[in-house]
């Protein structure tokens, strides 16, 4: 759900030649909608679906409201340095998140994986060309569009996918999360994003399934989520590296959306008994490809 705190706005860069429309049309996978924040003419609810999945600021990318998008930012900054990163966003929606990475740490490269043709459609023309925001906006599967990424190049792959209000299976299993593991650097960071129910049974199965790849992993979320009061977003961390506790700590829990982080051995006691999620268990192992999807987006 959507936090109208954020942090420090770090820029305002100028506004982009593209402007968004209010209102719905069709997609590759169904309806798009473009909401206008009533308090804040710049902000932009981009609803795929009739989900919220992404927040727009196209005076300020660095105005990040949903708490996911804070919760990231913070374990970015806790765990590694503020240069420039090597990125793979795998679901993009309004692409909120790549746009704030360009924007506070410039010279990352990033890449961008969506796998509805018209929706790149819509925010190419709503939000300016993904190469003037500061990343590569590509068309296809998260998974498909993985495979060709070299080993070790990258420092942090970041999932953000969601069909409805279901993570899709096939990027959810243990096979897929060594292609993962495939192409990231090391000390590179695994963050998913992944919405929960009380008792947390995604997150549980999620959890189990990167400790098979990742030799650390944490899940995180907004404290009444973990009590089992309401279904909200969590966060899963992996890593072949140590995790920073007391820095995640500490990062999580001084912003505006505070989160309770589940690291390592709490982490593997909270999934004890979740069963690993395999590729044979997904049905249909994948989905078809976005309808004659255009080339890559100007870089």
């Amino acid at each position: 759900m959507p936090d109208r705190s954020s942090p420090a706005r770090r820029r305002r860069p100028a506004l982009p030649a593209a402007r968004p429309v209010e209102g719905e049309e069709a997609i590759s996978t169904g309806t798009v909608r473009l909401e206008q924040d009533r308090d804040d003419p710049d902000g932009w609810t981009v609803v795929v679906n009739g989900v919220p999945s992404s927040y727009v600021d196209v005076a300020d990318p660095t105005n990040l409201v949903f708490e996911y998008h804070q919760w990231t930012a913070a374990v970015l900054d806790a765990v590694r340095d503020d240069g420039p990163l090597r990125a793979v966003h795998l679901g993009g929606a309004g692409c909120a998140f790549p746009r704030y990475l360009a924007a506070t740490r410039p010279g990352s490269r990033q890449l961008v994986l969506e796998v509805d043709a018209r929706l790149v459609e819509v925010v190419r023309r709503s939000f300016g060309a993904a190469g003037a925001a500061g990343f590569k906006l590509k068309v296809a599967d998260a998974r498909a569009g993985l495979a060709p990424v070299p080993d070790g190049t990258q420092d942090v792959l970041v999932r953000d996918a969601f069909a409805g209000d279901q993570v899709p299976g096939h990027l959810r299993t243990v096979e897929f999360l060594r292609e993962v593991d495939r192409v990231l650097a090391p000390g590179g960071l695994w963050i998913a994003n992944l919405a929960d129910r009380p008792p947390m049974p995604n997150s549980r199965a999620e959890l189990a399934t990167a400790f098979e790849v990742f030799a650390h992993a944490a899940v995180l979320a907004e404290p009444g989520v973990f009590r089992g009061r309401r279904y909200g977003n969590a966060l899963l961390v992996a890593s072949q590296a140590e995790l920073p506790e007391q820095p995640l700590v500490r990062a999580l829990s001084g912003g505006a959306a505070p989160a309770r982080l589940v690291l390592d051995a709490e982490a593997r006691h909270f999934c004890a008994g979740s069963s690993v999620l395999r590729d044979v268990d997904v049905r249909p192992p994948f989905p078809p490809p976005s309808p004659t999807p255009p080339e890559d987006s100007p870089a």
